[in-house]
């Protein structure tokens, strides 16, 4: 709870306070969110990144547990993927008042960082070719550069290939 306080207290999100404790090597990016744009395609234009290198936080049911995939922003979320890797049958994507509540985020700005509760996540197997990649810093317009590794440690996600191409 005490990082949340400080994220309250003006020092950072939940996820950047994560990240600074931690002591992981990181940058953040700031842009500014323009309404109507979709955050993950307008991030990657923003800060003139490779959008493959983007990645978006989605969350999902899976047979009624609330599950996180992290994929690139050029992709689309395989249900099915996703229920198979954390051994779960069905899939839906979550509503968005229960992946704000569940995450502690507002939509369009989720970070699979710092969470109000740790969540059964899984990033996309593409993330492992990058040397880095980008993920909300937990709120909008605001984007956070991390090695995967650092990502699946601080996360206890597994690696799968959850994405389909657009």
């Amino acid at each position: 709870m005490r990082s949340r306080l400080a994220a309250v207290a003006g020092k950072g999100t939940p996820a950047t306070v994560l990240l600074a404790r931690q002591k992981i090597a990181h940058t953040v990016h700031t842009y500014v969110h323009q309404d109507g744009q979709a955050y993950g395609p307008e991030a990657a234009e923003a800060l003139g990144v490779d959008p493959g290198r983007v990645f978006k936080t989605l969350v999902a049911e899976v047979d009624g547990a609330v599950t996180v995939g992290i994929l690139p922003v050029t992709g689309t979320l395989d249900l099915k993927a996703l229920a198979a890797v954390v051994g779960g049958k069905r899939a839906r994507m979550a509503e968005i008042g229960l992946a704000e509540r569940a995450t502690g985020y507002v939509a369009g700005g989720i970070s699979p960082l710092g969470l109000r509760k740790r969540l059964p996540m899984v990033l996309d197997a593409s993330a492992q070719d990058l040397p880095t990649v980008f993920c909300s810093g937990g709120r909008r317009g605001l984007e956070i550069e991390l090695a995967p590794a650092d990502l699946v440690r601080l996360t206890g996600a597994r690696i799968a290939p959850i994405g389909c191409a657009s």
